[in-house]
């Protein structure tokens, strides 16, 4: 049985949608035969003509609106569905590109249902759940801040392979168990007491 407080927190890129993939796919598109490939994420010492053409192809609607599924994303919502999680996205959204918005609730109308809760924020800490699934280390960091017994479940990447905190399991296709009994234990677990995994 749920109770009111047994939200699942899933964040979008990275975790339920493949945005890595889908970037490197389309600024392919656009590499002149003469230019070297160049793999997302973008960084701060991108090639400007790379940060561009990136900022040009998620400034399209229709791109966030149809961007391909993440599998470890999707194993782990299905888990949650499986323990009966209130699933709740909570997504990032950039300031200048208004219709990263649009494209992003167009996606999950499309791929989770018109009745599934999202939170569009630039603050992930400010949102309540007993779980949290992100891959980005900086939005765990700020959600554990103020969830110190929350638990989050990390999609395995590159970017955070060499993250670890207490509370934190890096799911790699590998160690769904794991993932399972944490989540598990997570719903269980009563208001102010620690988290056992």
């Amino acid at each position: 049985m749920r109770s009111d407080d047994d939200i699942a927190l899933f964040d979008m890129d990275g975790t339920l949608c493949d945005f890595d993939k889908a970037l490197f796919r389309d600024l392919e598109k656009m590499r002149s035969p003469f230019e070297e490939e160049y793999h997302p994420p973008i960084k701060d010492d991108a090639p400007s003509y790379i940060k561009e053409r990136a900022e040009m192809i998620r400034s399209c609607k229709s791109w966030w609106a149809n961007l391909p599924k993440f599998q470890f994303g999707w194993d782990v919502l299905d888990i949650a569905k499986k323990l009966d999680y209130e699933i709740m996205v909570l997504t990032q959204g950039p300031r200048r590109n208004p219709s990263s918005w649009s494209g992003k609730k167009l996606w999950i109308d499309k791929n989770l249902g018109k009745d599934v809760g999202i939170t569009i924020t630039r603050n992930k800490g400010l949102v309540y759940g007993k779980i949290l699934v992100d891959d980005y280390p900086p939005y765990i960091d700020g959600w554990l801040k103020w969830r110190p017994r929350g638990l989050v479940i990390m999609p395995a990447n590159k970017q955070n392979q060499n993250y670890s905190r207490t509370n934190v399991i890096r799911y790699d296709g590998k160690n769904l168990s794991e993932v399972y009994d944490a989540m598990s234990i997570a719903k269980e677990r009563k208001s102010r007491e620690s988290l056992k995994i």
